[in-house]
């Protein structure tokens, strides 16, 4: 077997920290990273890669520009990028999903799933708030209520009776 002195290799001591100070342990195949930091690292440099080529093809494809842009732009436009999970090259953008998420009451945002109460102002609300004079309910109920009455009763008019 080859020594230390040959190979230059001298092993350390116990385990290696982290460098990015997370408290994980690192090893050399990571660049001394805990797993998780060295996968951060990664996927930023190949969004950072990709990045910098949709611009490089942006500025070479339509305006066909002979000097390179400025150092800052370019650096700008890839910090954009980064913060993106996904970047896209699609310039019309889709039209917005319909809200999927869990159901909630509209006063106090508690999940009420299938056991909320759809008012007449066309809200949705838990048992607490269920109840017009709880949630400050804009639906005049009053006048709702006499229409409904007014509907139901025609006015019946007799016809006149001759004397005798």
């Amino acid at each position: 077997m080859e020594s230390s002195k040959e190979t230059g290799y001298q092993p350390r001591e116990g385990p290696i920290l982290c460098i990015n100070n997370c408290g994980f342990f690192g090893s050399a195949a990571t660049m001394n990273m805990c797993s998780k930091c060295h996968k951060d690292m990664v996927l930023k440099q190949q969004q950072a890669q990709f990045a910098a080529a949709s611009i490089e093809n942006m500025v070479n494809g339509s305006i066909k520009q002979k000097e390179p842009l400025p150092a800052d732009a370019v650096t700008v436009e890839v910090e954009l990028k980064l913060d993106s999970p996904r970047p896209t090259l699609d310039p019309v953008p889709s039209e917005p999903k319909p809200k999927e998420g869990p159901s909630r009451c509209t006063t106090c945002r508690k999940r009420v799933g299938l056991t909320g109460f759809s008012c007449k102002c066309g809200n949705l609300f838990c048992s607490v708030h269920r109840y017009s004079d709880k949630h400050e309910c804009p639906f005049d109920y009053r006048s709702a209520a006499q229409d409904a009455i007014a509907k139901a009763n025609p006015l019946v008019k007799a016809d006149k009776l001759d004397k005798i």
